[in-house]
């Protein structure tokens, strides 16, 4: 992939692990007054030190923590510890019954970034991953409003979500539901995830019904590891985020994904996708049923 960035509207899109870094720095210099991230994973410095660098210059720097990550118990304290003593106003998702897995950040009243990577040295430099910077002002305000809530009612019914962006637990299942029965032509997927059995039903018996249904998440990916989730329809519509089409997923998490449709954003994700595609090693056989995780079980062990 030679491009770094597609697209002249509303919304912008990275692919490439060198362009991911700089990208995000220059989204947290441009806020003025107020930067919010949505964090699951951390251990890059850099992205720290941009966040030091913002409470200097007088911005409100508020972090919105998962306290579960596996292998992350110790280091999510300690990072929330580190955050606060640079001037972070941090809060750890106060909901037991839910996993807080989204990945955002808003700078100001935009733009705004959806993204499936973390903020990790692993996800700028060697997975593939997708990032959706958007001005769109629903999106920015509809993010926002999310993360309001998240951080002071996390118990609480969700506020007013506009239709471009997916908000899991409440809306993902039904609505990725709806719109992969919607599909005319093709389905790709990426997603090295994809257990849930009625998504895998939905896909087969589209399958059956003619649409053209392609999976990758199991091979190299061009040399880089699957990590990144992309939903593509009719060549019309992709979605993005951290949404996996797993069961824990779909039915129990904070997930965050945002719906595309600008067409050179679209073509671009789908020419990138089907170049993958092209590596048999790559594709996931729709046929092949995988065994769900025991019950309880945490399977986002490198998310």
């Amino acid at each position: 992939m030679e491009s770094e960035e597609i697209g002249q509207g509303i919304d912008r899109l990275i692919l490439a692990p060198a362009a991911r870094r700089d990208a995000i720095l220059q989204l947290m210099r441009s806020a003025k007054r107020e930067l919010v991230l949505s964090m699951f994973r951390c251990d890059d410095f850099t992205i720290v030190d941009e966040l030091a660098t913002a409470v200097k210059r007088g911005v409100r720097v508020r972090v919105l923590i998962t306290q579960r990550a596996r292998g992350w118990k110790e280091k999510l304290k300690d990072l929330t510890a580190l955050l606060r003593s640079l001037g972070a106003d941090v809060r750890p998702y106060d909901n037991t019954v839910m996993k807080y897995h989204a990945k955002y950040i808003v700078a100001d009243d935009g733009p705004a970034l959806v993204t499936s990577l973390n903020f990790t040295r692993k996800c700028f430099e060697s997975t593939c991953d997708f990032l959706i910077f958007s001005e769109n002002p629903e999106v920015v305000s509809g993010l926002k409003a999310l993360f309001e809530s998240d951080c002071t009612t996390p118990l609480a019914s969700l506020p007013s979500i506009p239709d471009r962006l997916i908000i899991g637990p409440e809306h993902s299942r039904r609505r990725l539901s709806e719109m992969l029965s919607s599909a005319q032509s093709s389905i790709r997927v990426m997603d090295h995830r994809v257990t849930d059995p009625q998504i895998l039903a939905l896909l087969a018996e589209k399958q059956r019904q003619g649409i053209s249904v392609r999976i990758l998440g199991d091979g190299p990916m061009g040399g880089l590891i699957c990590h990144g989730r992309m939903l593509l329809i009719d060549q019309k519509t992709a979605i993005i985020g951290s949404i996996h089409l797993s069961p824990p997923s779909l039915d129990s998490r904070r997930e965050v994904a945002i719906i595309i449709e600008e067409a050179s954003i679209v073509a671009e994700l789908y020419d990138y996708f089907e170049s993958l595609a092209m590596d048999e090693v790559n594709r996931m056989n729709l046929w092949a049923m995988p065994a769900l995780p025991p019950e309880g079980e945490d399977d986002e062990e490198d998310e």
